[in-house]
C-alpha cells in the first residue's frame, strides 16, 4: 500500500491516506512521485510520501488511479523540510510543495537532462582541465578572502566540508559577487552542491556574471522567476538528478533540493522580496537555516549590513561574525558626511545643499559619475495646501493628490490623485479654501529637472519604478535613483547625496531604521575609496542616530541595539508575532479552536485585539472592497523559542475550523514583515 498527500489545500484534509497499489503499479510507485488518486468522489493529484504493507485503515483499500510521473519531485530531505516549514508557519503542506515544486511539463521530461545527460564537470568542455580550474577558483578565493579576519579557517572548513557558519559583513568597494563565485565555485569543482540565493533579479544576474569567470553557462542553474515553467520544471529535475550542481536564483530556490549540498550563502536577507506572497507567506532566510540545521551543508550570510532577525543568530552563537581587519576597512573606506541644511541658505533654491552641490561638482569634475539617492519616485508625489500646510486629498475618494511630470509641450500638468486617477482642476483646501499647492516631497523625477538645470551639459540617468538600470557607464554623469534602484557604477561613484532620509526613517514601520541604515551602507558600497576622492552625504543631522551608525560605519552596532529595542517592546525577533486577519467571526471561530487544543494553555500566548486592519493591508480572500469595513487583525505574541509549537497549534486550529465547515475569511502570518 502507499501513503498519499492529497494536494486540495484544506487544512483538515492536510494528512496521509492510504491506498492500495496494483502490480502494474509497484515499480513506478515509489515515494516522492506524483500519483492521481479518487477522493471524496473526484480524482485529484497527490504526492506519494511512504510505502507500506500493512494498513491500519478498517476496511477496504482504494486503488492508486495511476502515477502520473516517474520523477521523485518531493525527495526525504524535502519532505522533511515541507513539515517543519508547515508547523513553523502555520501552513498546509500542499500549499509548500506547489510553492517548492514546480508544475510538471511532459515536453521537459521527454528531452531529459541537459547535455544529453552528461555530468555536470562534462557540461564545462574540454578547454581546460578540471583539476586546474578547481586549483585555480580555490587560489582565487583563498587569496581574495584574506582581507577579512579568519577568512582562511573558514573557507578550510568550507572546502573540507565541515558546515561552518559566518554572518560575512562585506566592506565598502567590495566586489562581493566575485568572492561569492570564487568561494562556489571551488566548492563545486571539488564535488559539492552549492545554493546561492538573492533578493531580486538584479543581483542573481551579479552573481551568474561572477561566476562565469570560473564555470561555463551551462554549468549554473539559474531558478528565478524570469525562468518559464518548462524550462523551470527541466532545471528542476536536473538538479534532483545531481546535474545541477550550482543553484542560483531567488526565494524559490532556497527549498531546491540540491544534490551533495555543501555551501549556502544568502545576501540581501532583509529584503522583502525574499519573503513569499502566497499562503503561509514563508521567509527564505528561515528555510535556509532550517536546511543548514538538518542537512549540515556551510551557511553564510553576506551583507554590508544585517537585520533583528540575524543579529538574534549571532546573539545565541548559531553565526559568528566575518568583518574585514580594520586596516583594510579604513583604506576601503569613503568620506561620510552629515548634513544638517536647516541654515543652508542654498537650501531655498536648489534640490542639492552646498556641500553637496560641491561633492557633486568634484566627482563630475574627476570624471566620475555622481550618485542621488531619493526615496520616492515621481514628480511630486506628495503636495500640500501652501497656506495652511494641509495634506492635499481627492474631492472624490480622499486620496493623496500628486503632481506628475509635465508632458511634452506643456508648462506644468494638473495635479491627479494617487488612488482613483482623477485630475483635480481647480484644488481647494478643506481647512482654509485655498487654491495654491506647494510640494512636500519631492520625486525622483523633479530631483533629476532641478539637477539637469544646476549641471547643464551633464547627462542625467534616472533609475526606479518600472525603468531600473543595473549598471551606468564609467565616465561623468548625474544618477538620480529611488532607494533600492541604484544602478552599479563601472568605475565607482565619486560622490552620493541621500536626500530626505527622513522619509525612510519615519515609515510607520517596525523596519524603518533598520532598512534605512541597510540601504545607505549599500550605497556608500557603490562610491570610490576616500583616497579617489569618494564621499557620501546625507542630507540630516548628524546626530541621528541612524546616521551616526553610517558615518561610524558600526553595522553590528546598529543591529544589536536594533534587536534590544525589538526586545524591550516585545517585537520580533525577541518575540514570535502572528497576524490574524478576518472578521470578527472569523477570528472568534479560530480562537476557540485554538484554545481547545491541547496545551495551548501553555504555550504563554498573548492576545493582542481585535483592531481595525491596518491602512495598506491587502484584505483577506473572501472580502471584497464593499465589505473593507468588516476586516479585522488579531495579534497572537509569544515567547520566541516557542515558534514552532505555536504555529503547529495554530495549524491544527485551522484544521478543526476547517473540519467544522467554517470558511469564513481567514490568513494567519506568522512574524510579517511589516507590522502596522
Amino acid at each position: 500500500m502507499a501513503r498519499v498527500l492529497p494536494l486540495t489545500g484544506v487544512p483538515h484534509l492536510d494528512r496521509l491516506f492510504d491506498y492500495a497499489v496494483t502490480d502494474e503499479l509497484d515499480a513506478t510507485a515509489q515515494p516522492g512521485v506524483r500519483v492521481r488518486i479518487r477522493f471524496a468522489g473526484r480524482l485529484v493529484d497527490g504526492i506519494l510520501v511512504e510505502r507500506r504493507r500493512r494498513t491500519d485503515h478498517q476496511g477496504k483499500l482504494s486503488d492508486l488511479q495511476r502515477v502520473i510521473s516517474p520523477e521523485r519531485v518531493v525527495p526525504p530531505q524535502l519532505w522533511e523540510l515541507v513539515n517543519r516549514l508547515a508547523d513553523r508557519y502555520a501552513g498546509v503542506r500542499p500549499d509548500i510543495i506547489r510553492s517548492c515544486v514546480p508544475s510538471r511539463h511532459a515536453s521537459a521530461e521527454k528531452a531529459g537532462l541537459f547535455g544529453d545527460g552528461r555530468s555536470w564537470e562534462e557540461l564545462y568542455g574540454a578547454l581546460e582541465s578540471p583539476a586546474d580550474l578547481a586549483t585555480a577558483a580555490r587560489e582565487a578565493a583563498l587569496d581574495n578572502w584574506s582581507a577579512y579576519r579568519h577568512a582562511d579557517s573558514l573557507l578550510g572548513a568550507v572546502l573540507a566540508g565541515r558546515g561552518p557558519r559566518a554572518s560575512w559583513l562585506w566592506t565598502p568597494g567590495e566586489d562581493w559577487p566575485t568572492r561569492i563565485a570564487e568561494l562556489a565555485a571551488a566548492v563545486a569543482w571539488d564535488g559539492g552542491g552549492v545554493l546561492l540565493v538573492a533578493p531580486n533579479q538584479r543581483e542573481v544576474d551579479r552573481i551568474t556574471g561572477a561566476l562565469r569567470r570560473f564555470l561555463s553557462a551551462a554549468q549554473i542553474t539559474e531558478l528565478t522567476a524570469a525562468v518559464g515553467p518548462q524550462a523551470r520544471y527541466r532545471r528542476y529535475l536536473s538538479v534532483l538528478a545531481g546535474q545541477g550542481r550550482v543553484v542560483v536564483g531567488t526565494r524559490s530556490a532556497a527549498t531546491a533540493p540540491v544534490a551533495d549540498l555543501r555551501l549556502i550563502m544568502l545576501v540581501g536577507e532583509s529584503d522583502e522580496s525574499l519573503v513569499d506572497p502566497r499562503a503561509p507567506y514563508i521567509h527564505a532566510r528561515e528555510v535556509l537555516r532550517m536546511r543548514a540545521e538538518a542537512e549540515g551543508p556551510a551557511f553564510v550570510v553576506g551583507g554590508a549590513h544585517r537585520s533583528a532577525e540575524v543579529q538574534s543568530w549571532v546573539a545565541e552563537g548559531f553565526l559568528p561574525t566575518l568583518r574585514a581587519d580594520p586596516a583594510v576597512l579604513h583604506e576601503r573606506m569613503p568620506w561620510i558626511h552629515g548634513l544638517d541644511d536647516i541654515f543652508d541658505a542654498h537650501a531655498s533654491f536648489t534640490r542639492l545643499p552646498t556641500a553637496g552641490f560641491k561633492a557633486v561638482r568634484r566627482a563630475l569634475d574627476a570624471d566620475l559619475p555622481a550618485l542621488v539617492q531619493v526615496p520616492r519616485r515621481g514628480y511630486a508625489p506628495a503636495v500640500a495646501c501652501s497656506s495652511c500646510r494641509t495634506p492635499a486629498r481627492c474631492r472624490r475618494c480622499n486620496g493623496p493628490l500628486e503632481i506628475p511630470a509635465a508632458g511634452p509641450g506643456e508648462t506644468a500638468a494638473a495635479p491627479r490623485c494617487r488612488w482613483c486617477g482623477a485630475i483635480e482642476g481647480h484644488f481647494t483646501c478643506t481647512s482654509c479654501g485655498g487654491h495654491a499647492l506647494r510640494m512636500t516631497v519631492v520625486g525622483s523625477d523633479r530631483t533629476a529637472e532641478e539637477l539637469g538645470r544646476a549641471f547643464p551639459g551633464v547627462p542625467v540617468t534616472v533609475s526606479g519604478g518600472a525603468q531600473v538600470h543595473p549598471t551606468v557607464a564609467a565616465g561623468a554623469r548625474l544618477v538620480v535613483a529611488t532607494t533600492g534602484a541604484e544602478p552599479v557604477a563601472e568605475s565607482g561613484y565619486g560622490a552620493a547625496v541621500v536626500l530626505d532620509p527622513w522619509l525612510s526613517l519615519n515609515r510607520p514601520d517596525l523596519r524603518a531604521t533598520e532598512n534605512a541604515v541597510a540601504r545607505w551602507m549599500d550605497l556608500a558600497c557603490l562610491v570610490v575609496p576616500r583616497a579617489q576622492g569618494g564621499e557620501l552625504l546625507v542630507v540630516s543631522a548628524p546626530d541621528v542616530s541612524a546616521v551616526q551608525d553610517l558615518i561610524r560605519w558600526d553595522p553590528e552596532g546598529s543591529a544589536a541595539r536594533e534587536l534590544a529595542n525589538r526586545a524591550e517592546a516585545h517585537f520580533p525577533p525577541a518575540v514570535v508575532l502572528v497576524a490574524v486577519d478576518g472578521t470578527s467571526a472569523t477570528l472568534g471561530e479560530l480562537r476557540e479552536a485554538w484554545e481547545g487544543r491541547p496545551g495551548a494553555a501553555e504555550l504563554g500566548v498573548e492576545f493582542l485585539g481585535p483592531v481595525e486592519l491596518p491602512p495598506g493591508v491587502r484584505l483577506p480572500a473572501g472580502l471584497g472592497e464593499q465589505e473593507a469595513g468588516q476586516a479585522r487583525r488579531l495579534i497572537l505574541r509569544a515567547p520566541g523559542d516557542r515558534a514552532e509549537r505555536l504555529g503547529a497549534t495554530l495549524r491544527e486550529a485551522q484544521a478543526v475550523r476547517s473540519g467544522r465547515r467554517q470558511s469564513g475569511p481567514l490568513r494567519v502570518v506568522v512574524d510579517p514583515v511589516r507590522v502596522g
